[in-house]
Protein backbone atom coordinates (compact mmCIF):
# COMPACT_ATOMS: atom_id res chain seq x y z
CA UNK A 1 0.00 0.00 0.00
CA UNK A 2 2.79 2.55 0.45
CA UNK A 3 4.14 1.90 -2.48
CA UNK A 4 0.75 2.70 -4.39
CA UNK A 5 0.27 5.39 -2.36
CA UNK A 6 3.65 6.88 -3.22
CA UNK A 7 3.79 6.58 -6.75
CA UNK A 8 -0.08 8.06 -6.66
CA UNK A 9 1.18 11.08 -5.06
CA UNK A 10 4.26 11.38 -7.97
CA UNK A 11 2.01 10.88 -10.44
CA UNK A 12 0.33 14.01 -9.07
CA UNK A 13 3.01 15.81 -8.02
CA UNK A 14 4.52 15.65 -12.02
CA UNK A 15 1.33 16.46 -13.08
CA UNK A 16 1.49 20.24 -12.81
CA UNK A 17 4.85 20.19 -14.53
CA UNK A 18 3.80 18.27 -17.72
CA UNK A 19 0.88 20.17 -17.79
CA UNK A 20 3.02 23.32 -17.85
CA UNK A 21 4.58 21.60 -20.84
CA UNK A 22 1.45 21.10 -22.67
CA UNK A 23 0.63 24.69 -22.15
CA UNK A 24 4.09 25.69 -24.39
CA UNK A 25 2.65 23.51 -26.89
CA UNK A 26 -0.03 25.43 -28.01
CA UNK A 27 -3.28 26.31 -27.62
CA UNK A 28 -5.18 23.25 -27.27
CA UNK A 29 -5.69 21.50 -24.36
CA UNK A 30 -5.43 17.79 -24.17
CA UNK A 31 -6.49 17.07 -20.92
CA UNK A 32 -10.30 18.23 -20.70
CA UNK A 33 -10.48 16.11 -24.37
CA UNK A 34 -8.75 13.20 -22.66
CA UNK A 35 -11.44 10.49 -21.73
CA UNK A 36 -12.53 10.20 -18.26
CA UNK A 37 -11.72 6.96 -16.45
CA UNK A 38 -14.56 5.30 -15.37
CA UNK A 39 -15.29 4.41 -12.15
CA UNK A 40 -14.03 0.78 -11.17
CA UNK A 41 -16.65 -1.47 -10.55
CA UNK A 42 -14.83 -3.51 -8.12
CA UNK A 43 -13.80 -2.00 -5.13
CA UNK A 44 -10.68 -4.43 -4.82
CA UNK A 45 -8.91 -3.67 -8.16
CA UNK A 46 -6.59 -0.68 -6.54
CA UNK A 47 -4.91 -0.32 -9.67
CA UNK A 48 -7.61 0.75 -11.13
CA UNK A 49 -8.97 2.56 -8.42
CA UNK A 50 -5.54 4.48 -8.41
CA UNK A 51 -5.82 5.67 -12.01
CA UNK A 52 -9.58 6.83 -11.26
CA UNK A 53 -8.45 8.92 -8.71
CA UNK A 54 -5.29 10.16 -9.87
CA UNK A 55 -7.60 11.41 -13.18
CA UNK A 56 -9.74 12.78 -11.17
CA UNK A 57 -7.73 15.07 -9.28
CA UNK A 58 -5.88 16.13 -12.72
CA UNK A 59 -9.12 17.50 -14.07
CA UNK A 60 -9.35 19.64 -10.66
CA UNK A 61 -6.16 21.03 -10.64
CA UNK A 62 -6.74 24.19 -11.97
CA UNK A 63 -3.48 25.58 -10.79
CA UNK A 64 -3.14 24.36 -7.26
CA UNK A 65 0.70 24.83 -6.45
CA UNK A 66 0.66 21.56 -4.44
CA UNK A 67 -1.23 18.66 -3.91
CA UNK A 68 -1.91 16.15 -1.03
CA UNK A 69 -4.11 12.85 -2.05
CA UNK A 70 -5.66 10.91 0.59
CA UNK A 71 -6.65 7.46 -0.48
CA UNK A 72 -7.78 4.18 1.35
CA UNK A 73 -7.73 0.56 0.37
CA UNK A 74 -10.59 -1.12 -0.30
CA UNK A 75 -12.21 -2.07 2.87
CA UNK A 76 -12.17 -5.97 2.15
CA UNK A 77 -7.86 -5.51 2.16
CA UNK A 78 -5.94 -6.61 4.61
CA UNK A 79 -5.54 -4.28 7.73
CA UNK A 80 -7.73 -2.15 6.57
CA UNK A 81 -8.84 -0.89 9.97
CA UNK A 82 -4.81 -0.12 10.60
CA UNK A 83 -4.50 1.96 7.55
CA UNK A 84 -7.55 3.77 7.96
CA UNK A 85 -6.58 4.77 11.52
CA UNK A 86 -3.39 5.97 10.37
CA UNK A 87 -4.87 7.85 7.70
CA UNK A 88 -6.85 9.88 9.83
CA UNK A 89 -4.17 10.34 11.92
CA UNK A 90 -2.23 11.82 9.24
CA UNK A 91 -4.91 14.39 8.31
CA UNK A 92 -5.90 15.56 11.03
CA UNK A 93 -1.81 16.83 11.94
CA UNK A 94 -2.40 18.40 8.16
CA UNK A 95 -5.31 19.80 9.06
CA UNK A 96 -4.26 20.98 12.69
CA UNK A 97 -1.32 22.82 11.21
CA UNK A 98 -3.60 25.23 8.95
CA UNK A 99 -3.35 25.63 5.25
CA UNK A 100 -1.26 27.55 2.14
CA UNK A 101 -2.73 29.16 -0.09
CA UNK A 102 -2.45 27.18 -3.53
CA UNK A 103 -2.57 23.63 -1.93
CA UNK A 104 -5.22 21.39 -2.75
CA UNK A 105 -5.87 18.58 -0.31
CA UNK A 106 -7.88 15.37 -2.74
CA UNK A 107 -9.38 12.76 -0.89
CA UNK A 108 -10.85 9.29 -2.48
CA UNK A 109 -11.25 5.83 -2.33
CA UNK A 110 -13.90 2.79 -3.12
CA UNK A 111 -15.37 3.65 0.52
CA UNK A 112 -17.05 6.45 0.16
CA UNK A 113 -18.43 6.72 3.41
CA UNK A 114 -15.26 5.81 5.17
CA UNK A 115 -13.44 8.59 3.37
CA UNK A 116 -16.42 10.83 3.92
CA UNK A 117 -15.60 9.56 7.46
CA UNK A 118 -11.87 10.12 7.41
CA UNK A 119 -12.59 14.46 6.46
CA UNK A 120 -15.46 14.93 8.45
CA UNK A 121 -12.86 13.44 11.88
CA UNK A 122 -9.92 15.19 10.33
CA UNK A 123 -11.85 19.10 10.29
CA UNK A 124 -13.35 18.70 13.91
CA UNK A 125 -11.17 20.47 14.86
CA UNK A 126 -9.79 23.27 12.14
CA UNK A 127 -9.94 26.19 13.76
CA UNK A 128 -12.08 28.88 11.95
CA UNK A 129 -10.51 30.43 8.52
CA UNK A 130 -7.37 28.15 8.94
CA UNK A 131 -7.41 26.75 5.87
CA UNK A 132 -8.17 29.71 3.63
CA UNK A 133 -6.90 29.44 -0.01
CA UNK A 134 -6.93 25.56 0.31
CA UNK A 135 -9.30 23.60 -1.89
CA UNK A 136 -10.82 20.15 -0.65
CA UNK A 137 -11.66 17.83 -3.42
CA UNK A 138 -14.12 15.06 -2.14
CA UNK A 139 -14.59 12.03 -4.81
CA UNK A 140 -17.17 10.11 -3.72
CA UNK A 141 -20.88 9.33 -3.36
CA UNK A 142 -23.73 12.34 -3.65
CA UNK A 143 -25.10 11.23 -0.44
CA UNK A 144 -22.10 11.75 1.30
CA UNK A 145 -21.28 15.07 0.13
CA UNK A 146 -23.21 17.35 2.20
CA UNK A 147 -22.08 16.04 5.79
CA UNK A 148 -18.27 16.69 4.35
CA UNK A 149 -19.02 20.05 2.94
CA UNK A 150 -20.44 21.16 6.50
CA UNK A 151 -17.47 19.83 7.94
CA UNK A 152 -14.83 21.39 5.55
CA UNK A 153 -16.99 25.00 5.98
CA UNK A 154 -16.23 26.44 9.11
CA UNK A 155 -12.20 26.23 8.20
CA UNK A 156 -12.21 28.85 5.61
CA UNK A 157 -11.44 25.79 2.69
CA UNK A 158 -13.25 25.85 -0.95
CA UNK A 159 -14.93 22.28 -0.67
CA UNK A 160 -15.57 20.79 -4.19
CA UNK A 161 -17.29 17.42 -4.97
CA UNK A 162 -16.65 15.53 -8.26
CA UNK A 163 -19.48 12.42 -8.11
CA UNK A 164 -17.63 8.91 -8.49
CA UNK A 165 -19.76 7.70 -11.50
Amino acid sequence: MKTTTRLLLLAVLALPVLAACKKDEGTQNTQTAKAAVAKPANPDDENAWNAYITDQVTRHLDGSQSVYPYTLPSPNSEGFEDTYQRQVDKVKEDVSRGGVEGTLMAFGSPDSKRTADMIVTAFEKAGTDTMKGVRVLFIGDAADKDRVEAAVKPSGAKFEFAEAK
